[in-house]
């Protein structure tokens, strides 16, 4: 299954709200939402600290920024 992952965070509320916005979005376009905990890792947290939430296409590698939209998501996800 094609995944699309989610840089966040414990106690981020737009990360929350990313998370409730994308999962709709992925199901429906056959993709996995996997959430990933920056703080689990130095390289992670050094490069998404300013910038979480961040939505990844796992197989493109494509990257959008908070803030987007699910109209967003879906051309994220529809980029493969």
């Amino acid at each position: 299954m094609k995944k699309v992952f989610l840089y966040s965070t414990l106690g981020c509320h737009l990360c929350e709200h990313a998370k409730a916005m994308i999962a709709p979005v992925a199901a429906a376009s056959g993709y996995e939402l996997e959430e990933v905990e920056i703080s689990d890792s130095e390289d992670l947290l050094e490069r998404y600290k300013l910038t979480i939430p961040v939505a990844r296409n796992a197989a493109t590698d494509e990257e959008i920024n908070w803030p987007f939209s699910q109209e967003q998501v879906a051309r994220l996800l529809k980029a493969t």
